[in-house]
Parts: C-alpha cells; structure tokens; sequence
C-alpha cells in the first residue's frame, strides 16, 4: 500500500516577524538571567601562578572579609567547624584543608582558621585562588 505524501518543501522567503520574535525572548531572558538571585557567599578570590593543587582528599572552607567560616554555603561557627574538621580527618587519609579567602580577609582570621584545622588534625592547608586571565601570559623563559 502507498501513502500519498502532501508535505512539500517552501522554496520561498523565509518570515522575518517569527525571528524577530525569538531574537527578542532571547534577549529578554538574557536581561533577566542576570536579576536571578545566585545562591552561595560572594568572595573575591586572590588571581595567582603556578600554585599547588592538592591530591589527597580536601574540605574546603569559605572564609569572607569580616573572617566569618563557611562550610556547604551555611555559616558555621568555631566550635561546629572543629567539630566538622576532626571528623572529617579521622575519615582521611593525609586530609588538606583549601581555605577559599576573599581578597580583604585579614591574616589573623586566616591563622585562626589553620589553628582550628591543626587541632582537628589536618596539618595541611592551603590557599584558594583564581587562574591569571586567557589573555594574560607570561613571558617565555630566556635560555
């Protein structure tokens, strides 16, 4: 049995006002994307080289300006933070602490934490930063 088949392809111009109405709820959700609230804390990572990375397992730990701690995006206070970090090192094995501090955290907050990480029993700890921009390389070394 054969179908009759009516579907034939246009050969004419194709309307502009369907694509003139895509383009503009794009640049509306677009404009709107940026109103979304984003969940987390705000901090402004330090850009850095060449820095180490870890290998081991690691917790990370946000620390903001004013030297408030948070661990999963929810304010923790010292005692529950000591409390999270000895038992996260009693489950790992050479466990690293990765402080991820804004730019204006001062350094007493900064040695207060890593205190807090060494009486837990995390001897490791390290400095969260940001890559260099794409655009910025170093020079070549001279031979």
């Amino acid at each position: 049995m054969r179908f009759q088949r009516n579907a034939r392809i246009t050969k004419g111009s194709m309307e502009a006002a369907p694509w003139a109405a895509v383009m503009f709820l794009l640049v509306i959700f677009i404009m709107l994307a940026g109103l979304v609230y984003t969940p987390g804390v705000r901090v402004q990572l330090p850009v850095s080289e060449e820095l180490p990375g870890t290998e081991g397992p690691a917790i990370r730990v946000v620390m903001d300006a004013a030297g408030n701690c948070y661990y999963r995006n929810q304010l923790i206070t010292d005692a529950m933070l000591l409390e999270t970090l000895g038992n996260f090192a009693k489950a790992a094995e050479k466990p690293t602490l990765v402080v991820e501090a804004d730019q204006g955290t001062s350094y007493n907050h900064l040695v207060r934490l890593t205190q807090l990480a060494r009486k837990a029993g995390i001897e490791e700890a390290l400095l969260a930063t940001l890559p260099p921009p794409v655009g910025r390389m170093r020079p070549a070394a001279q031979p």
